[in-house]
């Protein structure tokens, strides 16, 4: 699976994030729900988890994850200066909702970051009276302030916008405010979410449900066609090839997408993934135990956590185990039931791919 060297490290740096949008894998988890559950990777853990040649070989490094926002975490900065201090020519990157900390912050962060070539995705859906909507509990105005904070500091910055049907209409506002602020790019992305994978269908609203069970947003899909997912109109066509959905996805060829890239996942925990739609499986609410996910076989078959744990093993070690073998040679089992990994199949099968979809 990982035959070639390493180019991209993926981190989560922190569970933290003060958002609570409703497609997201931290509102569905278990775990890391709020302030007081909390992983985190520090500049320490990071000097003792990459070694000087391994960072040196590293084309990219940046930070998403799963369940938090790269800002939340105190050492981010720390992180990214350490990283290019051992590689000068690296590329730095970083996904976040933009609201947390305060323009000083983001400043220092600029000064870090080379202009040509490293980025910041700023994910803002909508204008003041329609970013909240999906973007539960975040400030348009900072998240703007905090932006153009970046930009003016010499940082690259990009705007990517969900689309919805509450905020459509908005589109071509954002785009031209994108390029008043100085943001170097912008898209529309089509969302694919609404598409569900534990239905295996797909659905045109989303009725968003906070921790406590009450309802909160209705999220709908856009109505022009020009935002729809083109995956999610190719549901009926693989329905009259294989049967059904299900049987695509038992059936269907996977072209993993990190592993052409040469990219690992690493949490805040400290646990080596593949990628970070195989870790966001592995602690899901709508479980009453979430071991039940099909991802906890490879987990257990590689020693459990401890045995994808880079912090108290060296990542070499984890890299050569079981886990990222086990997963690929499930790609050629017939069956998801059989053993066949069904989040590979969901989010790298080569005739479906609401993900690739979005940026189109």
């Amino acid at each position: 699976m990982f035959d070639s060297e390493i180019k991209i490290l993926h981190i989560e740096s922190t569970t933290v994030c003060n958002a609570h949008c409703p497609q997201c894998s931290r509102e569905d988890s278990n775990l890391y729900n709020d302030a007081t559950d909390r992983s985190e990777l520090t500049v320490d853990k990071c000097r003792e988890l990459f070694s000087d040649k391994f960072i040196k070989n590293l084309d990219k490094v940046f930070m998403c994850g799963i369940f938090g926002d790269p800002s939340a975490n105190p050492n981010t900065i720390d992180i990214f200066k350490f990283f290019r201090s051992i590689n000068p020519n690296i590329i730095l990157g970083m996904n976040t909702n933009g609201s947390i900390q305060n323009t000083s912050w983001w400043k220092d962060l600029a000064s870090v970051f080379d202009r040509e070539k490293d980025y910041v995705v700023f994910s803002i859906d909508g204008l003041e009276d329609t970013n909240h909507i999906y973007r539960i509990g975040v400030n348009f105005n900072k998240a703007i302030s905090n932006a153009k904070a970046f930009i003016g500091g010499g940082g690259t910055a990009h705007w990517d916008m969900l689309v919805f049907e509450h905020n459509e209409h908005q589109v071509e506002r954002a785009e031209e405010l994108s390029k008043q602020y100085g943001f170097e790019r912008f898209v529309a992305k089509k969302t694919g979410r609404f598409y569900s994978t534990a239905q295996l269908t797909g659905k045109e609203t989303h009725q968003a449900i906070n921790r406590k069970g009450e309802e909160t947003a209705e999220l709908a899909k856009p109505k022009k066609q020009e935002y729809i997912n083109l995956a999610l109109l190719k549901e009926e066509e693989i329905t009259k090839t294989y049967g059904s959905m299900e049987q695509y996805y038992n059936k269907c060829s996977i072209d993993c997408k990190v592993a052409k890239q040469g990219s690992i996942f690493i949490t805040a925990e400290g646990l080596l993934m593949p990628c970070c739609w195989t870790a966001g499986r592995m602690y899901k609410w709508w479980h009453p135990d979430y071991r039940v996910e099909q991802i906890w076989d490879h987990i257990d078959n590689a020693g459990g956590k401890e045995g994808i744990d880079v912090i108290n093993k060296d990542l070499e070690t984890v890299m050569n185990g079981t886990l990222l073998k086990g997963i690929q040679d499930s790609w050629n089992i017939d069956g998801i039931k059989n053993g066949k990994l069904g989040v590979c199949a969901m989010k790298c099968g080569t005739e479906f791919d609401p993900y690739t979809e979005q940026f189109k």
